[in-house]
């Protein structure tokens, strides 16, 4: 197997391993439990900064005729904080109970609804009152955003936690299939991996040459390229060089 059938094995072992754990059933619904995550997070924004838009509207509606930083002044503050957070802690519930796909009972949506009526009352009724209906549009925005995030995230919740089931059954269904792919192609990759390489010929040098043709010569011998190159198995061009330094040493009286 050449080497890169070798690297395409490799990769294409490791791309259905990363796919396996892709496609593997708890991996697909944490997937869907982060975009519910995101989506929780960003309608609570839009919730808070909406009931904060409102908090001085309805100051000013409870403090009407008062005198400023009297106590009345002061007390008018705490109004819609009371309302925001009791709405809060139920929309917090229902965040827990849609988690685990539980029903709330009626006195639960009347309190939601309650809440966000008197926050849209208190918010828009100085507004009503003047009869500004650039006024009215303006603080009528942002009670009702918050009203109908309130309502659609209930419904948001209960969707996608119904789409984690339902994308942990498919991710099931398939994942036998992707499974039986990547232990084929691993496989595959474990056989290519364990063949043998061949080890690199580490290459001759002339003095070991020289030391065979050395060993290899008789009285009897012709000292001549060809003989050198037969006895040692070594290049065309080196073998003249082989056969003139034997033949001075033979020559000089030196045996090998």
């Amino acid at each position: 197997m050449t080497t890169r059938t070798q690297r395409l094995v490799t990769d294409a072992a490791q791309a259905a391993e990363i796919r396996a754990y892709q496609t593997h059933p708890d991996v697909v619904a944490l997937r869907i439990e982060r975009v519910r995550s995101q989506v929780d997070r960003m309608c609570w924004t839009g919730i808070v900064l909406g009931l904060a838009f409102t908090m001085t509207n309805v100051q000013q509606f409870a403090s009407a005729g008062t005198a400023p930083w009297s106590l009345a002044w002061l007390a008018a503050w705490v109004l819609d904080p009371t309302v925001s957070l009791v709405l809060l802690a139920i929309l917090r519930a229902e965040q827990v109970t849609a988690r685990y796909r539980v029903r709330t009972g009626p006195w639960v949506r009347r309190a939601k609804w309650f809440t966000l009526a008197a926050t849209y009352v208190m918010n828009t009724w100085e507004s009503y009152a003047s009869g500004e209906p650039a006024a009215i549009v303006l603080h009528s925005v942002p009670p009702l955003v918050v009203f109908v995030a309130a309502e659609a995230i209930t419904e948001v919740r209960d969707r996608l936690s119904e789409a984690v089931v339902a994308a942990h059954a498919e991710a099931q269904q398939h994942g036998p299939a992707v499974s039986a792919v990547s232990t084929v192609d691993r496989a595959v990759h474990e056989g290519a991996a364990s063949q043998p390489r061949p080890k690199p010929r580490r290459r001759k040098l002339f003095a070991a040459y020289l030391v065979d043709a050395r060993a290899a010569w008789t009285p009897d011998v012709v000292v001549t390229a060809a003989w050198v190159r037969r006895v040692t198995g070594c290049s065309r061009g080196l073998s003249p060089r082989l056969a003139r330094a034997l033949s001075a040493e033979l020559d000089g009286g030196e045996r090998p």
